[in-house]
């Protein structure tokens, strides 16, 4: 193998597993280092910068950052990176001296916005800095989107909503709301120099079974019924509720329902519960509340009385395998189930909607009705739109939506100054050695075991009686400092200088991963099995040197390492350095000379 060029901004980046995982690559252990030492306003900022809305994803974020994260090697649960940025917004100080300026004199481009939900509300705040002029459209009367229509207050609360809107709001955008756009064509007739599209995917998927059109009244669609309960035009359900699906808005559709008078809610989910697309902690947070999770149960009907919706036959199901490895779902050949119900809520998927879109604007669609786009400038095929979040790609998360705000906002600012939109900013980056003396250095590593910290809920007995009262507390600053601790400040990356080692082997020897490889070099593959700890994760790549005296090389098993900085403790040498690489995504403001 040739050595490593840890020169390339991707390389230690993706030893960063935390912030490689997370779609907008916000600094995981900068910012939970900040929290350690009670700067809570720095790792907001940190968290604002990149993620725009900390305080809302500090409680409702998809986590994508927690499975990647090293601490799951040494021990099962990750550290709560999630929660650790909630404490960045639950105890920062007042931000708003802190926010970009907005200069009065604006650079003469127009950008159109269409909808009002974190993508949108992203490339507004990379764009609004920089001059743009940016009228936004959203059809209801606040801004928001899915955030404000999809998750009940009881995990997101109002006050925690408007505060982070309004730092975007606050900072001059044109908004039209309650104003629905119905033509695209006349959007582009009004002469902007672009559109972004951040609309999301407004259509909730229904069951159409029979008795489905005479027992209409009683079934709805889970996205559209939690609009509806959040904006209180629904403020009360039958008392036995079925939900139907095992993704997060069934969560939040079966938790809603325990609030709004639903005395026996039951969720039916037709596969497994490995299969469920819930996240783990919101199925847990529903078992707490003592609703029961049916898997395995295949809908077939509608059951009515006299007209009227009264339950559901189900038939039961069980997993199977055919000879090309497909999952099928075989009757198990047991009665069918009926359920008794009210009200059935069908919580299983999402679709875009574009009929306001014409398709004689060299606006193309591919067969799934997404738009043609792309995947990393996010640009149409008609070269001033723009598209993001569940717009452009389909249903997602908040996180992914953010991502392609700042994405599209790189594109739209390198479009409207004539440049070319694939040639992106590269990423800032730095690498500094934490080295302070022979024996200090600037940070700490526990590796031992540390239990994660459990979450202080609020009583059961009173959020189940109060939509609005939100049901995880959050850490105490106490809680917080002591999960803060759990990182192993992955983004402290050993570096390895080859002149400087004698190949002493005692960095080999105090390793307690053994990562560290003094081994003859050869293919990637022949390499990989010979190290001292295999290295099997192909999608980490291997830290190789050059060629060292004795002709053999340091091959470092990145996977494994959990960055304790021992091997640069023990060398004698200073071959090992221990440096801390900080990776920020370019954003619009970078991508012009100026």
């Amino acid at each position: 193998m040739k050595p490593t060029d840890i020169s390339d901004p991707n390389y230690f980046h993706k030893v960063v597993d935390c912030q490689w995982a997370c779609p907008a690559h916000t600094p995981v252990p900068e910012y939970i280092r900040l929290i350690a030492e009670k700067r809570y306003t720095d790792a907001y900022m940190i968290n604002w910068v990149s993620n725009v809305f900390p305080g809302i994803l500090g409680r409702t974020c998809d986590r994508p950052c927690e499975p990647a994260c090293r601490r799951g090697r040494i021990e099962e649960e990750p550290v709560a990176i999630c929660r650790l940025k909630r404490v960045a917004a639950d105890y920062k100080s007042d931000i708003k001296g802190r926010l970009p300026l907005v200069p009065s004199k604006k650079n003469g481009k127009h950008i159109a916005l269409i909808g009002a939900g974190p993508a949108s509300l992203t490339v507004a705040r990379d764009l609004l800095p920089l001059g743009y002029e940016i009228t936004l459209f959203e059809r209801d009367d606040v801004s928001g989107g899915a955030m404000r229509t999809q998750i009940p207050r009881f995990r997101l609360p109002a006050e925690v909503l408007e505060e982070e809107l309004n730092y975007i709001l606050d900072m001059g955008i044109n908004c039209r709301f309650g104003e629905e756009i119905t033509s695209m064509k006349a959007v582009l007739a009004e002469g902007y120099d672009a559109v972004f599209v951040g609309t999301g995917a407004p259509l909730g998927k229904s069951l159409n079974l029979p008795g489905r059109e005479e027992a209409a009244e009683n079934i709805h669609t889970g996205i559209e019924w939690l609009a509806s309960v959040a904006f209180e035009h629904v403020t009360a359900v039958g008392k036995k509720v079925i939900v139907l699906g095992g993704g997060n808005t069934a969560m939040d559709c079966c938790r809603t329902s325990k609030r709004l008078g639903g005395e026996d809610v039951t969720v039916v989910v037709r596969s497994g519960f490995d299969e469920m697309k819930a996240s783990p902690w919101e199925i847990e947070d529903a078992i707490n509340e003592d609703i029961p999770i049916l898997n395995f149960h295949v809908p077939k009907r509608y059951v009515l009385e006299d007209g009227k919706l009264v339950g559901m036959e189900f038939e039961k199901v069980k997993k199977e395998f055919d000879e090309n490895d497909r999952r099928l779902l075989v009757p198990t050949g047991e009665d069918p189930v009926i359920i008794l119900c009210d009200d059935v809520l069908c919580a299983i998927g999402q679709e875009n909607s574009f009929p306001w879109i014409e398709r004689d604007i060299d606006l193309e669609f591919d067969q799934w009705e997404l738009p043609t786009i792309d995947k990393t400038t996010f640009q149409a095929t008609n070269k001033k739109v723009f598209f993001g979040g569940d717009a452009a790609l389909g249903p997602d998360n908040i996180i992914t939506a953010v991502a392609h705000g700042h994405d599209a906002a790189v594109s739209i600012h390198l479009a409207c100054n004539d440049l070319d939109v694939k040639k992106r900013p590269n990423p800032l980056t730095c690498l500094d050695s934490q080295k302070m003396g022979i024996h200090q250095w600037s940070y700490d590593n526990d590796i031992s075991n540390d239990v994660r910290y459990a979450v202080p809920h609020a009583e059961k007995e009173k959020t189940l009686n109060d939509l609005n009262i939100e049901v995880e507390l959050g850490f105490d600053e106490s809680l917080a400092f002591h999960e803060t601790m759990r990182c192993l400040n992955c983004d402290i990356q050993t570096v390895f200088t080859d002149k400087l080692c004698i190949e002493c082997d005692a960095c080999v020897d105090i390793c307690p991963t053994d990562c560290i490889s003094f081994i003859t070099n050869g293919k990637e593959d022949d390499l990989r099995v010979r190290m001292l700890a295999p290295a099997a994760n192909i999608e980490q790549a291997i830290y190789v040197s050059d060629k060292l005296l004795t002709g053999r090389i340091m091959a470092k098993n990145e996977d494994l390492c959990l960055h304790c900085g021992l091997c640069a403790e023990r060398c004698p040498t200073s071959a090992w350095d221990m440096g801390k690489y900080l990776f920020n995504t370019a954003k619009a403001a970078d991508a012009c000379p100026n």
